[in-house]
């Protein structure tokens, strides 16, 4: 089955265009002139070429930046994949709210403006201060059995990653990333992860929340069985979108959304871990040109990230040994980003500051 794509996506799509050659070019040159020997800050200079690219050649610093946290259960939690109840879900979305969390923390340290999003957390959160209500439903179905999502709420959940890319675009903001919070997302991913890398589902289930070997064990029985029910008899390359229809989430499904159309506004993208990376490898199977508005922020240690980082052809800034998801280590990497577009707009040039250029 080929998912139809609606008018708005369609369009957003074919807005996505590929950063220019000739200004990336034309970046690395004015790098070259800077008081530095040549090549000398490392992957930094890669980094603010393909920023400044992305940006035209110009940018007002500070950033303005923001971090979406997309927050949504999931019906296959029914079958033991986490080590949390499900409930946890929206208990973290309050602490999210109340300025609790980890991604609270480090956003509040690096200026970046937390935007919290309900699109399909299994409990009524209405009137929470602060949340944004754009919730599908409560959860997806359990994917062992059927479908996460219909058609039509998959189709919705990407609306509303859609939507806040165009609200960012307004905001005038000229960075983003997607954090996610959704008990049981890493057996979803883990699924997605497996049918777009065609890795075994094995080598690309961690332990999530925290499970035990055995447990974990468990997990990855569960996911091929999942892959067994609804991808038996597709082809090698079956329709990204219905892969995310079939084994993904609602919270999957928005950043999704949110990174296509935030590249189709030429807004890079920092993605987070995980999760939020088999979100994107959605995206990029959709649109490889997507990956020129990418940023690995860092490197999970579930162990299927890797595989989707190769995949669309990324390489992480930071190696923490993290896994927390919401964002954290997209939040982490976005000051080293504005440091790398600091050095290339404000160091000297060997001709302004007088300095000696190198023996050829």
């Amino acid at each position: 089955m080929t998912i139809q794509l609606g008018a708005i996506l369609e369009e957003t799509i074919e807005a996505i265009q590929p950063v220019s050659a000739d200004l990336l070019a034309k970046c690395q040159a004015h790098l070259d002139t800077l008081t530095k020997p040549i090549g000398s800050l490392g992957r930094l200079e890669a980094i603010a070429a393909q920023m400044m690219a992305i940006y035209g050649g110009h940018v007002a610093l500070p950033l303005k930046k923001n971090v979406y946290v997309f927050a949504a259960d999931h019906g296959i939690t029914d079958e033991g994949v986490s080590a949390y109840p499900r409930s946890v879900t929206s208990q973290m979305v309050l602490n999210f709210l109340g300025g609790g969390a980890g991604i609270n923390v480090l956003s509040r340290a690096h200026d970046v403006e937390l935007s919290v999003v309900d699109v399909g957390v299994d409990a009524i959160l209405e009137g929470a201060p602060g949340l944004m209500l754009r919730s599908v439903r409560r959860g997806t179905r359990n994917m062992l059995y059927e479908a996460a999502m219909t058609e039509d709420e998959l189709q919705r959940a990407l609306a509303v990653g859609l939507e806040l890319a165009d609200a960012a675009q307004k905001l005038g903001c000229n960075l983003i990333a997607a954090g996610e919070m959704g008990i049981g997302n890493t057996a979803a991913a883990s699924a997605i992860t497996a049918v777009l890398t065609q890795q075994p589902v094995a080598v690309v289930t961690g332990k999530g929340t925290g499970l035990s070997s055995s447990a974990v064990k468990q997990k990855a029985s569960v996911i091929q069985a999942v892959l067994e029910r609804h991808f038996s008899d597709a082809v090698s390359k079956p329709d990204p979108l219905e892969v995310l229809r079939r084994a993904g989430g609602f919270e999957l499904a928005a950043i999704t959304g949110l990174v296509l159309g935030a590249a189709s506004r030429r807004i890079p993208i920092v993605l987070d871990g995980f999760i939020t990376t088999a979100a994107a490898a959605v995206a990029y199977a959709v649109e490889p040109r997507v990956k020129d508005y990418f940023f690995a922020g860092h490197i999970s240690e579930e162990p299927g990230h890797r595989f989707l980082l190769e995949y669309i052809g990324l390489e992480p800034f930071l190696s923490l040994g993290m896994r927390l998801g919401e964002g954290t280590g997209a939040v982490l990497a976005m000051p080293l980003m504005e440091s790398a577009l600091r050095l290339y707009t404000e160091m000297a040039t060997f001709a302004s500051a007088g300095v000696s250029t190198a023996n050829t």
